[in-house]
């Protein structure tokens, strides 16, 4: 398990319900509510089996913290990701997309997902780039721990 830590603006707190003034005003775009009230993939996989990588991220400033993880075939194909995050809609958005473009794609081909593509389909704006910047971390760090695991 890696624990990776960057920087950030704080957000305004995750709750269970979307406040108000996000779909009154639309200040997020609604890919992101889309995801924050949908959101996909949320849970947890083994982390003691040896086809599981995770990723813990998180940004201290701000309280952001990420986990994502994936579930690698024989092949190197990732056949399952879950994500648990604890943060504002956009880091939640961002690690709901994450885990829905690395599945059935290889770990290699995951591992070339960026930050500006995720911000690009989501519409961040710039003060919200480091939401998904903790996806691209978290995708890289479960990366790591499940080659680590599996060379061992």
């Amino acid at each position: 398990l890696y624990l990776q830590i960057g920087k950030c603006t704080k957000p305004f707190s995750h709750t269970h319900a979307v406040p108000a003034f996000i779909s009154s005003n639309r200040a997020y775009h609604e890919k992101v509510i889309d995801h924050y009230e949908n959101p996909r993939n949320v849970g947890t996989l083994d982390k003691k089996s040896s086809s599981v990588g995770t990723g813990l991220v998180g940004a201290p400033a701000c309280g952001d913290v990420m986990r994502l993880q994936i579930e690698v075939d024989d092949s190197g194909k990732i056949v399952d990701a879950k994500f648990k995050t604890f943060g504002c809609g956009s880091a939640i958005a961002s690690s709901s997309l994450a885990t829905e473009w690395i599945k059935g794609k290889s770990v290699t081909e995951a591992a070339t997902i960026k930050n500006t593509q995720i911000a690009k389909e989501l519409s961040l704006p710039p003060v919200k780039l480091h939401c998904s910047m903790l996806a691209e971390d978290a995708i890289k760090a479960a990366i790591k721990d499940y080659k680590i695991k599996t060379e061992k």
